[in-house]
């Protein structure tokens, strides 16, 4: 994990590089003054421990995912802070020891089919890019990809080997998430938990109540399984079983369709799992799919569909938004499904290649039906189709939604089997709760596109390096 270093060197270049940096901090920040350039000495501190011993930068990054929050940069750029920052130094780093100790690596790891199939995904976005009606910004979004994959995946994959990493990986997460949902809670009660306030309580941890609710639940498997790791009734079982109940009512809390489905959807398909249904429940899962597609586009159907604009508002009670949800008058439903309906036309306009990663915004106007437009389609967020399956099918093409697909079906077919041939019981619990928070995350993806973030997207990764972890650990005990 370290440079070859020795510990005179390494504190020779920490004392000389702190020192420097300290004068050239306070020098420039009093001659432009610019006063953040006192905060050089840290920075030169934090790229310091980066380079001697990465690993700490890591959990740190960890510790970084529930409380990063989303800061502007100029030029209409956007980074999550400090959590992409991280992300893209820990790439740089992982990529310099993979130059310096790629031996150290397992190479099964960069073999397994999983890992594939992923590259398979990004060289498919790299095509897409080069194709891209808007090549920049499906750079910047393939960067970006890039540095997810490499920090969540094969950084992670290399780290999060055993159970005691395991354990690490959950309470630097658990403990942020903890006081990210108390903070929250406190904040909430003082609104008497209003439906209408709950999207102002977030700030500054979460961009909406969605990304808080899939946060929460993606990661409610790990939290369920680490009370296996005291012994029950003791004082640490019972804190572990407190926090449940408050994860449970902080979900209910964020008045989130979505995460209810997918929490309930989660423990449905652990069952699946036990009884071995994987391929079945797949199959019906593209029957259905396909038979609805095929149901609406059929003669346009889907015209039916159309919403009333003068009743399709926006509510300020959660009851009403249920009920209207049933009724086809709710206003977030509704411009989901005026998307939605952009979004097929623009897949039938360029099936294979579609329009390039990240372009479906500057595109998909000319091709919403106004019938179905409501009060805010005018969109001033910038936000995307909602539905990330769909928004592949638009950005990459068909080819690029049916390669996803694959990497989708491939890992819960894989967490199935790893399930039923993994003997030793810890590890077994680890296998299961890797792949109900991915069946969590694929199921908010449905009608969300969230991959992209660092509240979801670096969970998803990691439930995968994990899987594969699990897999090459296995097929070592065999040999």
């Amino acid at each position: 994990m370290q440079l070859k270093l020795s510990q005179y060197t390494n504190n020779q270049l920490l004392f000389t590089g702190l020192a420097l940096s300290i004068v050239i901090g306070v020098v420039s920040g009093i001659a432009t003054d610019s006063y953040f350039l006192f905060g050089l000495p840290a920075v030169f501190l934090g790229v310091f421990i980066a380079i001697v011993d990465f690993k700490k930068i890591f959990y740190l990054l960890l510790v970084s995912l529930p409380l990063s929050t989303e800061i502007e940069l100029p030029g209409g750029f956007g980074t999550d802070f400090p959590s992409e920052l991280l992300t893209v130094l820990l790439t740089g780093i992982f990529l310099l020891f993979v130059v310096q100790k790629g031996k150290q690596l397992n190479t099964a790891f960069v073999k397994h089919p999983l890992t594939l199939l992923l590259f398979l995904h990004l060289g498919w976005i790299l095509v897409t890019t080069l194709n891209s009606d808007q090549f920049i910004i499906s750079l910047k979004f393939l960067l970006a990809k890039s540095w997810y994959v490499v920090t969540f995946y094969f950084l992670a994959g290399y780290l999060l080997r055993t159970e005691a990493h395991i354990r690490l990986f959950f309470w630097c997460v658990f403990s942020a998430l903890l006081f990210t949902v108390i903070v929250i809670l406190i904040r909430h009660a003082a609104t008497g938990f209003s439906f209408e306030e709950v999207n102002f309580v977030l700030k500054p941890f979460y961009r909406n109540h969605v990304s808080y609710a899939a946060i929460l639940v993606l990661f409610f498997p790990y939290l369920w399984y680490a009370t296996t790791w005291y012994k029950q009734w003791s004082w640490k079982w019972w804190s572990l079983i407190v926090c449940i109940a408050i994860f449970l009512i902080a979900v209910y809390l964020t008045y989130t369709r979505a995460a209810y489905v997918s929490l309930i959807l989660a423990a449905g398909v652990y069952f699946v799992i036990r009884l071995r249904l994987m391929k079945v429940a797949i199959g019906l899962a593209l029957i259905v799919g396909l038979a609805g597609v095929l149901y609406v586009s059929t003669d346009n159907k889907y015209l039916d569909f159309a919403p009333d604009f003068s009743k399709t508002i926006s509510h300020k009670k959660f009851d009403n938004l249920i009920d209207a949800t049933a009724k086809g008058e709710d206003i977030s439903t509704m411009e989901r499904v005026y998307r939605w309906v952009a979004g097929f036309h623009m897949v039938k306009e360029q099936p294979w290649m579609g329009f390039g990663p990240g372009n479906f915004y500057d595109f998909y106007v000319p091709y919403t039906v106004n019938s179905f437009a409501t009060y805010v389609s005018d969109n001033p967020e910038h936000s995307g189709v909602h539905s990330y399956f769909l928004m592949i099918a638009i950005e990459q093409g068909i080819v690029g939604l049916v390669i996803f697909l694959l990497l989708c079906f491939y890992t819960l077919l894989l967490g199935e089997r790893l399930y039923h041939q993994t003997e030793n019981l810890a590890y077994r619990r680890i296998v299961l709760m890797a792949i109900l928070s991915i069946v969590a995350i694929d199921s908010i993806l449905l009608i969300n596109d969230m991959v992209e973030t660092d509240k979801v997207g670096s969970f998803f990764f990691m439930a995968m390096a994990i899987l594969v972890n699990m897999d090459l650990r296995n097929k070592s005990k065999l040999k």
